[in-house]
């Protein structure tokens, strides 16, 4: 595993192209537990991973997609990953749609789909500590749409989930 890890390393670090062969590999190589952080350090490696990046999300499988979803946050891909991660929000896939809520998304995302995102998370039962940026990106409007959501689930007698009760506690507190 560390000697295929480290090689191919060292091949997308001299053609960042190479990224096409061995990102769809990783899982079988490294096993599922290591794949993301072995993907996110082959985006990494490689100086040309964000040309990449949109073409592997598009063809990748799940945990590829979450895996470009991660590295969003620690390659430069500028404004090109807002569609990534506005597709990863449009599937009910709760592992795409969290990973789609990180810091990437906290410093990109326009306000509404920042907002609908956290909903999004809520509402699948994703916990909000997958959501970053919430201590800066919560404004009155997401506070507006929390509280809806959490008296449309408290009318049907339905859980409201407790870090959201947390959350608005802590605002309305």
């Amino acid at each position: 595993m560390t000697a295929w890890l480290d090689e191919a390393l060292r091949k997308v670090a001299a053609d960042a192209t190479a990224l096409r062969t061995v990102f769809p590999a990783v899982g079988r190589r490294v096993g599922r537990t290591a794949a993301d952080a072995a993907r996110v350090e082959l985006l990494k490696a490689a100086p040309g991973a964000a040309v990449e990046m949109p073409d592997l999300y598009r063809y990748g499988d799940a945990a590829e997609k979450r895996a470009i979803l991660f590295g969003l946050s620690v390659v430069d891909i500028g404004d090109a990953g807002v569609e990534l991660v506005a597709d990863a929000l449009r599937t009910n896939d709760p592992r795409l749609v969290a990973a789609a809520m990180g810091e990437y998304a906290a410093t990109h995302l326009g306000d509404a789909a920042y907002r609908h995102g956290v909903l999004k998370c809520v509402f699948m039962g994703i916990p909000l500590t997958a959501v970053a940026g919430l201590d800066r990106r919560t404004d009155e409007e997401l506070l507006r749409m929390l509280r809806d959501f959490a008296a449309e689930r408290a009318a049907a007698g339905r859980e409201v989930p407790a870090d959201l009760r947390t959350l608005l506690n802590e605002q309305d507190g």
